[in-house]
């Protein structure tokens, strides 16, 4: 009888032990739920890097100036007109400079040239008309700040006092550079 005593409390402890490690181990076999409602949050922030730039479109191709020698000339219509756009907060300039010193003639053995300061350019609706030079280019329009969105419109003025030449007609490059401030 008293093994039977010993082996009962032997026995109860094991049947507790074996019950514990059976609610551990059952409660592992549990599939997980999710639970409604939670979040995780990061943010990240949009740069857009916007550049400066400028463009020159829509350049008439050539205009023509006429006349007999000591009659002045004057380009109206068409004028010499432009297109600019920038979105530079500083704004722009737009130069002109011929690229070579002189008008020269079309006809073959034709050896009268037009020196290039006998023509003027001005900017339309200014006074004073200067002479474009092939060594430096000549100013004729600044603006401060940025163009329209759609571009702005320049337009240049040229005339000539027609010199004492051959009947012929007469050319030069002029070209047209805008720049940033």
């Amino acid at each position: 009888m008293l093994m039977r005593c010993r082996s009962r409390p032997v026995l109860w402890r094991g049947l507790i032990l074996a019950a514990g490690v059976g609610m551990v181990v059952g409660g592992l076999g549990t599939s997980a739920q999710a639970i409604p409602g939670q979040t995780s949050t990061l943010s990240t922030t949009a740069n857009v890097v916007v550049g400066s730039s400028i463009t020159l479109t829509a350049l008439v191709p050539s205009f023509v100036l006429a006349g007999n020698p000591g009659e002045t000339d004057v380009t109206t219509d068409p004028a010499v007109t432009m297109l600019v756009t920038t979105n530079n907060n500083e704004g722009y300039s737009v130069t002109v400079q011929s690229t070579t010193p002189t008008l020269n003639p079309t006809l073959p053995g034709n050896s009268d040239t037009i020196p290039i300061g006998s023509l003027e350019v001005r900017e339309a609706g200014t006074t004073t008309y200067n002479p474009p030079s092939n060594t430096a280019p000549v100013l004729v329009r600044s603006q401060a700040g940025p163009s329209l969105p759609a571009g702005d419109i320049i337009t240049n003025e040229f005339r000539i006092t027609i010199p004492f030449v051959i009947p012929d007609t007469y050319t030069a490059v002029l070209d047209y550079v805008v720049t940033t401030l």
